[in-house]
């Protein structure tokens, strides 16, 4: 397959449930002959986006901080994976910061046409990641050669580490070995 797979775990707590998934993904997409890379939002420094538009002429942001390397992985890869867990309904504040500092790659080429979410929550009712997932379909929507190609959801997993011996693991290995 040989395909650049980014991983961006964007939960901040050690051990924690959606990282877990990224690395069970990340196994799986390795073992599959890909290259990839899981990048932890914990310990990055990134401000927000503050709306000036100036990237959409110069491809870059005029902040230098983490967002930018990540953002131009995220451009260059293949394949790209966002692990969040989900708060109130949504994706975590971290993931979604980082996805408003991608929006440098708006105006010009990306290689990503695959995207998958990898999801954790302590409520385990099936429709708990709808809103995370609409998140981030509206962050998909403005790179039209891109689509959502999978979305793996672990409920009822509130500590750090419940997410061990869970059945979702093999899922998110499986949607790995098939990117």
């Amino acid at each position: 397959m040989d395909k650049n797979v980014i991983i961006i775990a964007a939960s901040l707590r050690e051990r924690s449930n959606s990282e877990a998934l990224a690395e069970a993904f990340a196994k799986g997409a390795g073992e599959a002959g890909n290259r990839v890379e899981v990048i932890s939002l914990r310990g990055k420094k990134f401000g927000f986006c503050t709306g000036c538009l100036s990237c959409q002429e110069t491809f870059h942001c005029f902040m230098k901080d983490d967002a930018e390397e990540i953002r131009e992985k995220i451009g260059a890869a293949d394949v790209v994976v966002f692990a969040t867990p989900i708060y109130y309904y949504g994706m975590s504040g971290q993931m979604k910061a980082l996805l408003d500092r991608c929006n440098p790659l708006f105006p010009q080429e990306y290689r990503f046409r695959d995207v998958y979410l990898l999801m954790t929550a302590a409520d385990d009712n099936p429709h708990t990641p709808e809103r995370t997932i609409s998140g981030l379909t509206g962050w998909i929507d403005c790179f039209p050669k891109s689509r959502l190609a999978g979305a793996v959801f672990a409920g009822g997993v509130t500590e750090a580490g419940d997410i061990e011996n869970h059945e979702v693991l093999h899922e998110a290995f499986q949607a790995g070995m098939h990117v």
